[in-house]
């Protein structure tokens, strides 16, 4: 197959190349919801396209190349005293498979333990390309559930306003857990 960005022959759908050239992460960090911190590694505008294919059949491939960029390096150098959960927010199958789940399976590592299906929203409504007030309007209305550890890390793929992590924040709060940071694959803030 050819590399989607320099149409080099490769074995992958995004070659080692293009990968180390155009998809090397780099940290950036927003405060929300009660001072958390939310991390993401790209830029919106710098993966955009690449986003882009989340509801087709290459998106799967895609977001594992940049899942394995992100957050596996992230969950290889983290420390913690405790082992944390990974929580993918509203990890539901769409197109064959979760963006967010792919996500948070690059976690598993020492001290971070991925969980799935554990915060899904109950309201089927698209919030992708929606206004700020439509957010506002209409919140996500998370189904919780209980998993064993009490601190955690929440993930999700791009954040905009920053209201789906406060509402899940909330939700995590409201069942007793702790929310140690955020993580989002890209930020729609960062120009």
């Amino acid at each position: 197959m050819r590399c989607m960005m320099c149409e080099s022959f490769s074995l992958e759908h995004i070659c080692p190349t293009c990968q180390e050239t155009f998809l090397t992460p780099s940290i950036h960090k927003r405060k929300i919801l009660n001072n958390i911190e939310v991390i993401s590694f790209y830029r919106y505008n710098e993966i955009k396209e690449l986003l882009f294919t989340k509801h087709t059949d290459i998106g799967f491939y895609i977001y594992t190349i940049l899942a394995k960029n992100s957050f596996k390096k992230f969950a290889s150098e983290f420390e913690f005293p405790t082992i944390i959960a990974s929580i993918s927010i509203d990890d539901n199958a769409r197109s064959g498979y979760s963006h967010t789940a792919i996500l948070n399976k690059e976690l598993k590592a020492k001290f971070i333990k991925p969980y799935f299906n554990r915060l899904r929203d109950k309201n089927r409504l698209t919030y992708a390309g929606k206004s700020r007030e439509f957010r506002i309007l209409n919140p996500r209305n998370f189904e919780f559930k209980d998993f064993e550890e009490k601190d955690v890390l929440l993930v999700d793929d791009i954040i905009t306003t920053g209201l789906t992590f406060s509402h899940a924040i909330n939700t995590m709060l409201h069942n007793g857990k702790n929310v140690l940071t955020c993580l989002a694959l890209a930020d729609v803030g960062l120009e």
